[in-house]
């Protein structure tokens, strides 16, 4: 890369004293160190016309051990890093100096920023032509907003790239030693919201159907309305001893967890005081946990 630097330099030395290449002395290198690319650009161009890449990313679970190397990457050499709320310090820590940080988190029973907000920063920020890290917990696809925000930067004609990330449906169910699948008894899934925005005119989670379509269920942000959820799934036919597990801040250092049974669920939630971020699996699967699991939970904690 240094020879490459330099070469570029003696370039454009030499188009100062070249005759018929006067040109040349007014284009401006640009290199990209993270990705090795080498634009040659008019400098008026490089500078008012060319909009920053957006770069939605996952930071996966909370455990700064299970961020990608891409991710990571991307981090340490973005120009502005916009993230969520369950981010832990330790992850945008490595940001490097000159990094421009925006907080744009969402959580329950907190001031939050609108959606609409958000997508307005994204594109400021890209039309001044800065590449942007859009930072989200666990994979920028599930249950994030993710596709929400792409749509609006394709609309705006704004490049991106999606990296993705470990969501925390699944790392929470390994990390207490269930496995979400299971030749001898779970051979479906479903990842499912427990938090429908209050915008949808007509929800589309039927939890009574769910009750008898799946083995197993992943619940995300579905806390706060355990006991309908519970409820609804006894209507529509699932048995009441059904294995339930509840994780809270999964592969950190505050995880909490607890097992009972369906009729159980809300009452046991309530009685040890789970409360978000927390995810909750119910199904044959749970019937799978394994109880040797020695996976080693991260020092480090969420931000408040």
């Amino acid at each position: 890369m240094l020879s490459l630097i330099l070469s570029l330099r003696r370039v454009k030395k030499e188009a100062n004293r070249i005759l018929f290449l006067p040109f040349l002395s007014k284009f401006s290198f640009k290199i990209n160190i993270a990705t090795t690319e080498v634009h040659l650009l008019p400098y008026s161009l490089m500078e008012n016309n060319v909009s920053g890449i957006v770069y939605l990313v996952g930071a996966g679970p909370g455990d700064p051990e299970l961020i990608t190397v891409k991710a990571l990457r991307l981090i340490r050499s973005c120009k502005v890093l916009v993230h969520d709320a369950l981010i832990p310090k330790e992850i945008l820590e490595e940001a490097n100096a000159e990094c421009e940080i925006f907080y744009v988190g969402k959580r329950a029973g907190c001031k939050s920023f609108l959606q609409s907000e958000i997508n307005s920063l994204l594109l400021k920020l890209s039309n001044e032509g800065k590449d942007i890290v859009r930072l989200k917990g666990g994979d920028p696809f599930v249950f994030s907003r993710g596709g929400e925000e792409v749509s609006f930067l394709e609309d705006n004609g704004i490049s991106f790239e999606i990296v993705p990330g470990i969501t925390s449906g699944i790392a929470a169910s390994s990390y207490f030693g269930i496995p979400l699948t299971h030749r001898n008894g779970a051979s479906s899934v479903t990842f499912v919201t427990g938090h429908e925005t209050l915008e949808k005119k007509e929800k589309s989670v039927n939890w009574k159907q769910l009750a008898t379509t799946s083995d197993s269920l992943v619940i995300y942000m579905g806390i706060r309305n355990i006991e309908f959820i519970a409820n609804e799934l006894l209507d529509g036919g699932m048995n009441n001893k059904t294995k339930c597990a509840v994780v809270q801040e999964a592969t950190l250092k505050n995880q909490k967890t607890l097992m009972t049974d369906l009729s159980n669920l809300a009452r046991i939630i309530t009685k040890n005081k789970i409360r978000p971020p927390a995810i909750v699996i119910i199904g044959k699967i749970v019937d799978f946990k394994v109880n040797n699991n020695i996976t080693k939970l991260s020092q480090v904690n969420l931000q408040n």
